[in-house]
């Protein structure tokens, strides 16, 4: 099972982090040990001082596919969840630096909280999927699918051209604007549309 995770998706996330828009989808990959499954507590590393959230639409691949069209890539899931793509942005910025990969800010143990699936059925807009993020009980992220730089169908499409897909793989979607740091105490709860999928504590 593999944890692909895509960059750069929003426009007005770009904006906030001052960084250029990329013809095709970026993507990076995390390991299974990212994984942060059933509202576990999410532990605050000793090697950072600075973890933020990253709210994500998050897809599960359900038939394996390379080189798969666009027109196509919808026959490859079903289903869709609620994920926190949790960053070490003061390494991450180090890797930045240095122009050294980002693994290390991106791919540490339970970096990938994430929620039950649902079918996409079971959604009231699916063409328009609402999603956001409460810190504390506050709206911090607010997002709409619509407003993805690259679709769901065109990310499977781009993706499978250099790495197979195979069942039970994980696609988070990309973050909108809003993102920001956590601290121990802090209490994260992401919800599709009016369903809450995810709540973690940060301890």
């Amino acid at each position: 099972m593999k944890i692909i995770c895509i960059g750069r998706n929003y426009a007005d996330h770009v904006k906030e982090m001052n960084s250029p828009e990329n013809e095709d989808p970026v993507f990076f990959l995390k390991p299974d040990t990212a994984l942060l499954l059933r509202n576990r507590p999410f532990y605050y590393p000793d090697y950072s001082n600075n973890i933020h959230y990253e709210a994500e639409l998050v897809i599960r691949i359900d038939r394996n596919g390379k080189h798969i069209r666009e027109a196509f890539a919808n026959d490859y899931y079903s289903e869709i969840g609620f994920g926190l793509d949790m960053t070490a942005r003061d390494l991450q910025q180090k890797c930045k630096q240095n122009g050294a990969p980002w693994e290390i800010a991106k791919g540490f143990d339970s970096s990938a909280p994430i929620s039950r699936f649902i079918p996409l059925t079971d959604l009231k807009n699916v063409e328009n999927i609402e999603f956001s993020l409460k810190k504390n009980g506050e709206v911090v992220q607010h997002g709409f699918s619509k407003d993805m730089i690259f679709s769901v169908d065109r990310i499977i499409a781009h993706v499978s051209k250099y790495i197979t897909l195979k069942m039970g793989d994980i696609i988070f979607t990309g973050t909108p604007s809003g993102v920001g740091p956590v601290k121990i105490g802090d209490r994260l709860e992401g919800f599709i549309e009016d369903k809450k999928m995810l709540s973690t504590l940060i301890k």
